[in-house]
């Protein structure tokens, strides 16, 4: 059975309590909540009463994102990562989310390598502390500094930390940097969303081409599916759409109820 979730960026505009009511509606299995929306965290609510709320709706919290530029590390960056572990301690959340630079900075040919180790090395005992995984996620742009799960997972083994990190395996990014391995013992949750502009180049796409998956989907989000389901990966499957279109849509609920079904019946038709 595929494990539906919902990360609030795809309804960015609703409120924390609206993203509940509608992951519950939806049969999602949980969400993932963001510090970078204009509404605050939980919509200010304290982290545990939010905590709270969506336990008592039936859903897991999966995800706290996000440190920006982790792989970027200073005294800084320990103090932003511990902020977030706190809250996501006191929510009862499952991982924070690591997203590296994205600035065409850090990008040479063993310094990435060294920077992400670093990094990992400094955080892997304060997610111990906090009973976190961090959720590292490659971004397939030309510019960032953690463009291929490859070097991600070379780093985790070599700090020792399969335990405490796993991959976000996103179909918009593993596209972008030309797919590759899938490593799903390496894989916490996919990220999902569609482009469907015929006329944009895969270099060329970005967040606002990122819309719900459709039939029309140009990022192979089934066949990246369907294959970590083959190579035995049961995790849950996030929504997580950037573009003003899905932002703007008067019924949300509808329209990720018909984009679940495509990949529902996308992955059975694969099976049979």
């Amino acid at each position: 059975m595929v494990q539906f979730a919902l990360n609030h960026m795809t309804v960015a505009r609703l409120s924390f309590r609206d993203l509940v009511a509608l992951a519950k509606r939806l049969g999602c299995v949980g969400v993932e909540v963001r510090n970078d929306l204009p509404q605050p965290l939980f919509d200010g609510m304290d982290p545990a009463e939010g905590g709270a709320l969506l336990r008592d709706s039936g859903l897991r919290l999966l995800a706290v994102a996000e440190v920006k530029r982790f792989n970027d590390w200073s005294f800084e960056k320990e103090a932003e990562a511990l902020a977030l572990m706190k809250i996501a301690r006191a929510a009862g959340a499952e991982s924070v989310s690591l997203i590296p630079r994205n600035d065409n900075l850090g990008m040479g040919n063993g310094e990435r390598q060294a920077s992400l180790r670093v990094a990992l090395k400094a955080l892997k005992p304060m997610l111990e502390d906090h009973g976190l995984v961090g959720m590292v996620e490659p971004l397939g742009f030309e510019i960032c500094a953690l463009r291929f799960k490859s070097e991600a997972v070379e780093g985790i083994e070599a700090v020792g930390g399969r335990d405490r990190f796993k991959l976000v395996h996103d179909t918009f990014h593993h596209t972008l940097a030309h797919g590759g391995p899938l490593f799903p013992e390496h894989t916490g949750i996919v990220h999902v969303s569609g482009v469907v502009d015929q006329e944009v180049g895969i270099a060329d796409m970005r967040d606002p081409h990122r819309v719900l998956v459709t039939p029309q989907d140009r990022l192979g989000n089934v066949e990246q599916i369907a294959a970590l389901l083959a190579a035995g990966w049961s995790g849950p499957i996030s929504f997580e759409a950037f573009s003003p279109e899905v932002h703007a849509l008067a019924d949300p609920g509808a329209a990720l109820a018909k984009s679940f079904e495509v990949i529902r019946q996308g992955i059975a038709a694969r099976a049979a």
